[in-house]
């Protein structure tokens, strides 16, 4: 299927490896599958009671990737969907998502996409979702994810996030249960600007013994926008967590970051940093005496923080 250039344009900002029809892969257009395929080791399945798919990884599965963006284009699209991800023991796979809105409308176009992991044992899992809005119209721009995972005896568990910039609001929910031995790997970045809200709650369950879970969050806030964070680690058995906010705020920015651990279990060990904070000075005027103009020594330190 040929695709238009706006929708070309979304994909390479949402798909972290590179958007192609050759694979395993999903393309969700304005509330409707539009492409899709199998392979050998994935089969993907339309629901018949709700929209959204089934995905089957099977345990030979090694290496294989997994492409389901979502793209609007149109304003005043409402959508909702449902995945499930069935993933077999023993499986090795990238599964690549997200979301990109073009609204050169006056209607808000909004997307919810709720994903459930059901990850067996011994298998090693890389979920990244990129969220990025665009669009010359005033219409909102909304994405409102909600990840699921239940993660089975030693296996890991990755979940890369980023929400590049565009995204008016965003209302984030995660949670995850661990199995024995089992590890969850979290890296969330986030960009707000002008009047945009961004909200990220995590609540993680360490239910198995020796099972682990590092959560890093880093966050910009500019103009006006604001950010709230609560990520929470729940041990509930001989284990170990570690929770991490660094924030930069600028302007007249907001920002609320609540770590909260829960300890149910003698051995459970859980750690959590908040840090908010400007851009130093002494960077910003190291910068500048290479030749970088203000704005563009905020942006290679911008980057670099959220890299």
């Amino acid at each position: 299927m040929e695709l238009n250039q706006t929708i070309r344009q979304v994909l390479d900002q949402i798909d972290a490896i590179g958007f192609r029809q050759t694979g395993a892969f999903n393309l969700r257009l304005n509330g409707s599958a539009v492409l899709h395929s199998d392979s050998e080791h994935v089969r993907i399945v339309k629901k018949s009671d709700r929209p959204g798919i089934d995905i089957f990884i099977d345990g030979s599965a090694n290496g294989e990737q997994v492409h389901i963006p979502v793209v609007l284009s149109e304003s005043g699209v409402q959508d909702v969907v449902y995945n499930d991800f069935f993933i077999a023991d023993g499986a090795t796979v990238t599964i690549v998502a997200g979301c990109g809105i073009h609204n050169d409308g006056c209607d808000q176009s909004r997307h919810d996409g709720i994903h459930t992991f059901h990850i067996g044992k011994n298998a090693n899992v890389t979920y990244l979702e990129n969220h990025y809005g665009e669009g010359s119209g005033s219409g909102g721009r909304v994405l409102n994810p909600v990840t699921q995972a239940f993660v089975g005896d030693n296996s890991v568990f990755t979940l890369n996030t980023a929400q590049i910039r565009g995204v008016d609001s965003t209302l984030r929910e995660t949670n995850v249960s661990l199995g024995k031995d089992a590890r969850l790997i979290v890296s969330e970045k986030l960009m707000t600007h002008g009047d945009q809200h961004a909200e990220s709650n995590m609540a993680v369950e360490l239910n198995g013994e020796n099972s682990s879970a590092q959560i890093v969050s880093r966050s910009v806030a500019k103009n006006s926008s604001s950010q709230l964070f609560h990520p929470k680690a729940i041990g509930k058995n001989l284990c170990k967590a570690h929770i991490q906010c660094d924030s930069i705020i600028m302007d007249q920015a907001q920002i609320r970051s609540i770590p909260e651990i829960d300890a149910r279990h003698l051995d459970a060990q859980i750690i959590h940093e908040a840090a908010i904070g400007r851009i130093n000075d002494e960077q910003l005027v190291k910068l500048r005496t290479f030749g970088l103009s203000a704005e563009q020594a905020e942006a290679v330190i911008i980057e670099n923080f959220l890299r």
